[in-house]
């Protein structure tokens, strides 16, 4: 058993309850809307570690109990921003509770006094505002510019002791730890990088546009004196007509950069603009019409333009990290940008058809790790979703050869582990894992897969936070919010299982419409209506995915999950006596904790079954 000392932030919605009782799922949408923009992020930056989510809170750690300050008050301000012009009855408050004290550390989860008087704290803020104990004020010191107001002994739920408390007054700037005094407060470096228009008039050449916004918000996010909006908040205002001040205010952001994209042969021109949203001045504007081999020197220039109109001082690793090609063939990063936005697709179509752009793109550069990574991405998700026959050694192979070009490439860790976990070997996917998201939190495939490697194991805490950011991440992914579904029932958290249900169903059905022979999309809104206890949409949609592709291993398991959900035991036990033979061994793992199964655990059948599978 593991004991240490760190700081325990603890966070909860006031009045949850109530604004449920108001507007369910607008309360829901914006819950998770704040946890992805602002409070993971929040928590990253400020080195911290979010632990779990606890129903509409959550606990976070540090090891620096002047970082966890610093990002409550960052919070706790962001909401406010958020709260503008939101009605009172609809507005969405925090109460925060700061301590430092010791913790025992088990399976990544942190327990003791230490939790439980940080939850304590949480629950006498007020709202908006943040509670911390006298020895949390003793280490801050003058070491942020804040108040403490002291808020005399108090008496706190289970806490044998009396506890003074002090709520923390943020009326002038922070300095977060090493920062010098007079740098401004943190969000006075924020930026979002608005989707780049694409002026080509071809739709075929969004993705151009696309990639090109994703590569500046990647390379502005090395910046460590910089904070950047990600990028799947970045494209919720592709197409819409928003002024820039309510962008800003939206995203707590003090700085907007758009831009837009002509492509045409070999010759490109991007206009870029970099905009004060506090009086909406144009700081900056640049118009690049060059060839298209010079697109990475029109990207660092675009970085250190914005870099310098901040005066940031960069550093040497950072000045590196931004100036590194990923290729110098623009041939090849044009087919790259192609199989990536192909390769989110998920469709089964589609993956081949990334793979292929990713195949191209090491034809132009074989030295190009982000296709390598791209490569092994898709013969892993086609390995496993649709039981193609790839060799899971090709697999391991691409993916090490993506590391071996660029250790340092977040998608080739990321790739690595996925093949690893594939292969049966968590122990070795992990340290890949935790790798690629230190180097890219909001990488959507490390997150996605590492999320599923947790449910796998019956780790549905920890599955629950990394798919509701994989869902965050990309509003096309059906199968995060039904896994999530079912990660929630298995914990009793029945109304979230609800509403994430609702939320799969919509992405699949849209799915479904815009690719109408993948059975994918039906058979995972089956088993989501299933969730729901709708039964005559559950068989009518399986039925659906049977008939397009009878098979298929995974439309078959979903078929099994349909039935057992929905109580049909007996047909369940049917069909999964003869997918058995079928299934590969990662699917058969499975088997040991989807709680879609749960009611046909009992069965003797079910006991049998299992047996077979652990002499295989």
């Amino acid at each position: 058993m593991e004991r240490r000392l760190t700081a325990i932030l603890a966070a909860d919605v006031v009045g949850y309850s109530r604004l449920m009782g108001v507007d369910e799922a607008g309360t829901l949408a914006a819950v998770n809307r704040h946890r992805s923009e602002l409070l993971g992020p929040a928590i990253v930056k400020h080195s911290g570690r979010l632990v779990k989510l606890l129903g509409d809170g959550l606990l976070a750690e540090f090891a620096s109990v002047v970082n966890a300050v610093a990002c409550a008050v960052e919070i706790q301000r962001g909401m406010a921003q958020r709260s503008e012009g939101v009605a009172e009855e609809r507005r969405i408050q925090l109460r925060i509770g700061v301590n430092f004290g010791d913790v025992i550390v088990e399976n990544g989860d942190i327990f003791g006094d230490g939790v439980n008087l940080a939850a304590r704290l949480e629950a006498v803020a007020e709202p908006g505002g943040i509670a911390v104990p006298q020895t949390v004020c003793d280490q801050i010191g003058t070491r942020l510019d804040l108040r403490f107001e002291d808020r005399g002994q108090q008496s706190l739920k289970n806490i044998q002791h009396l506890v003074r408390v002090y709520a923390v007054r943020f009326d002038g700037p922070v300095e977060t730890a090493g920062t010098p005094a007079g740098a401004g407060i943190p969000d006075q470096r924020s930026i979002v990088v608005l989707p780049f228009t694409n002026m080509s008039g071809d739709p075929d050449q969004e993705y151009f546009s696309d990639g090109l916004t994703e590569d500046i918000i990647t390379d502005l996010s090395k910046i460590s004196g910089l904070l950047v909006t990600p990028r799947n908040t970045t494209f919720t205002y592709k197409g819409r007509h928003a002024k820039i001040g309510q962008i800003a205010r939206e995203l707590s952001v003090r700085y907007v950069l758009q831009g837009s994209v002509r492509k045409s042969g070999e010759r490109v021109r991007i206009s870029a603009q970099m905009i004060d949203a506090d009086n909406e001045d144009h700081l900056w504007a640049d118009r690049y019409d060059r060839d298209l081999t010079d697109i990475f020197a029109i990207q660092d220039e675009i970085a250190h333009a914005i870099v310098g109109q901040l005066k940031i001082q960069l550093r040497p690793e950072e000045i590196r990290a931004i100036e590194t090609e990923p290729t110098r063939n623009v041939e090849a990063y044009t087919y790259y940008l192609r199989g990536r936005k192909f390769a989110r697709s998920m469709t089964m179509s589609y993956l081949s058809l990334a793979r292929r752009m990713f195949s191209k793109a090491i034809e132009l550069d074989p030295d190009y790790a982000r296709a390598y990574a791209g490569i092994a991405d898709c013969d892993a998700a086609l390995h496993i979703w649709y039981a193609a026959e790839l060799p899971i050694q090709e697999i391991l192979e691409t993916s090490a050869k993506a590391l071996t070009l660029d250790p340092d490439l977040a998608e080739a860790h990321a790739a690595r582990a996925i093949a690893l976990h594939h292969n049966g070997r968590d122990d070795e996917a992990d340290p890949y894992f935790e790798r690629a998201l230190a180097l890219d939190p909001n990488l959507f495939e490390a997150n996605f897969h590492f999320a599923h490697r947790l449910f796998k194991r019956g780790q549905f805490e920890e599955a629950i936070v990394y798919f509701e950011r994989s869902a965050s991440l990309y509003t096309d992914d059906y199968v995060s919010p039904i896994l999530l579904a079912a990660a929630c029932r298995s914990l009793g958290r029945m109304e979230e299982r609800r509403k994430w249900a609702i939320e799969g169903i919509a992405r699949a059905e849209r799915a479904s419409e815009q690719n109408p022979g993948n059975s994918a999309p039906v058979h995972r809104a089956a088993l989501a209506y299933a969730q729901l206890g709708d039964r005559n949409r559950a068989l009518s949609w399986i039925t659906r995915a049977l008939a397009m592709d009878p098979s298929d291993v995974i439309t078959r398991y979903n078929a099994v999950c349909v039935h057992a959900v929905l109580g049909d035991v007996d047909h369940a036990i049917y069909l999964l006596e003869r997918l058995v033979p079928n299934s590969s061994s990662y699917q058969l793992g499975w088997f040991t904790n989807d709680s879609d199964l749960d009611n046909i655990r009992s069965d003797p059948r079910f006991d049998k079954l299992m047996a077979v599978i652990a002499q295989q």
